[in-house]
């Protein structure tokens, strides 16, 4: 399995997943379908296949166009409202890239029909990989915009949560210096947080992605993946995990990073 990161908007990642046996592809989020087109003849590739998270504009507002240029695509989704809809899939749907495996993970709360999709290769010669949209960031998680506390606790703990520790996590935005900083603000005595933040300002000073994480990196330095750690409740003057997680959201919603 490749994976090619393909910067869009101004701080969106989509990304063309690409079986290299097959030379079969299939590409997530695909809001500037031009910048597509580009990438798949670069790497004479076969793009079967369009993996939307969800409904939001910067995610799926190239679907169409992007048909137009490419007929023939098949574009799943969870969620009626995206746009050029052929296949609604729902959790533990699976779908074949060539020889890769996409299985559909339900994780509803940014949006009641948001999907991410875990990929595998059939031959195990690689990592897995997830494809998180705006469930998971690095370092942090979504707005709430439709759902509950308890959804994203589903969503990041029993969902992603559960996946190997070393599946790479490739989200939808490039938040993470920022979510790195209220990070360190709820624990600010975690090294691997402290350590992460460092690294990711470089990367950023040299204009490089921060993405790929992993699950692991995920556990030890995303608050909303920390909310049944003792010091991330005691931030949040809670006890129960689901109400930490609804205080997180709503304090990163206000906070203002340094």
């Amino acid at each position: 399995m490749q994976v090619h990161l393909l910067p869009a908007l101004s701080d969106n990642y989509m990304y063309l997943i690409v079986d290299e046996t097959s030379k079969e592809a299939a590409i997530v989020d695909p809001v500037e379908p031009v910048k597509v087109q580009e990438a798949v003849n670069q790497h004479s590739v076969k793009l079967s296949t369009v993996l939307t998270t969800h409904h939001h504009w910067d995610h799926s507002g190239g679907n169409a166009d992007l048909v137009k240029m490419m007929p023939n695509l098949k574009v799943c989704g969870g969620d009626s409202r995206v746009p050029a809809i052929t296949k609604t899939v729902k959790h533990g749907d699976e779908l074949k890239i060539g020889s890769l495996n996409v299985r559909c993970l339900f994780t509803p709360c940014h949006t009641s029909g948001h999907i991410c999709y875990y990929v595998t290769d059939s031959g195990d010669r690689c990592d897995p990989a997830v494809f998180t949209g705006d469930t998971l960031f690095i370092a942090g998680c979504g707005k709430f915009f439709e759902g509950t506390p308890e959804e994203m606790y589903n969503a990041l703990i029993n969902t992603l949560g559960e996946l190997p520790d070393n599946t790479k996590v490739y989200c939808g935005h490039e938040y993470t210096v920022n979510n790195l900083k209220y990070a360190r603000h709820v624990e600010s005595n975690n090294s691997d947080i402290a350590a992460k933040l460092q690294w990711a300002m470089e990367k950023r000073k040299k204009n490089e992605s921060t993405v790929p994480s992993t699950i692991a990196e995920e556990k030890k330095t995303n608050p909303f993946m920390r909310v049944n750690v003792k010091e991330v409740q005691q931030h949040a003057k809670e006890n129960d995990p689901i109400k930490t997680m609804g205080f997180l959201r709503r304090e990163k919603d206000r906070f203002k990073a340094h």
